[in-house]
């Protein structure tokens, strides 16, 4: 019972610090909100939405949220996001810098995708009475597919794998809402 109350704890604050950030990140791009949500031609903040899913190497669930910040090329849009890994004796926070390559223009059918990034990756290790913690800097590619949803928001399925210092696979399913 006390390691469950323990790992409650751990999410507790890691939640917190997830959504500090998240609001952090996201507060002057309410300035700049554009209305367009299927992709525009420039950057600011367009939408953001819960992400959710399976990691490999280490094993664990994880959570988070990201954020659409629009195209700075055409079809590449940047996407950051933040995700908390529990299991596996392990807590893992990873903060992503990620850009992605839509292969089709239009947002109404499903639409892959391809693109990587760049992750500051901040490990938590339940040693028993020994807890330590370190951080790497992590570089992943990814690839999924996504579709625009009649309400104008998205969903996605997506498989990341890192390519150093970063979990081996994560498999993850997301939604981005739009104003």
């Amino acid at each position: 019972m006390t390691y469950i109350k323990e790992a409650y704890m751990r999410f507790k604050g890691m939640f917190g610090v997830m959504v500090l950030a998240l609001g952090l990140a996201i507060a002057p791009g309410f300035a700049r909100a554009q209305d367009d949500a299927g992709g525009g031609d420039e950057l600011g903040y367009r939408g953001w939405g819960p992400r959710v899913g399976l990691t490999s190497g280490p094993d664990q669930v994880h959570v988070g949220l990201h954020m659409d910040y629009g195209v700075f090329a055409p079809r590449v849009r940047f996407q950051p996001n933040i995700e908390a890994g529990f299991g596996d004796n392990l807590t893992l926070v990873t903060f992503n810098f990620e850009a992605a390559y839509r292969f089709r223009d239009r947002w109404d059918a499903w639409t892959p995708y391809l693109g990587g990034g760049l992750g500051l990756d901040w490990y938590n290790f339940d040693n028993g009475p020994y807890d330590n913690s370190d951080t790497d800097l992590g570089m992943s590619v990814l690839g999924g597919i996504e579709r625009g949803l009649k309400n104008g928001n998205r969903f996605f399925i997506e498989a990341k794998l890192g390519l150093s210092d970063a979990p081996d696979a994560k498999f993850t399913a997301g939604w981005t809402f739009y104003h």
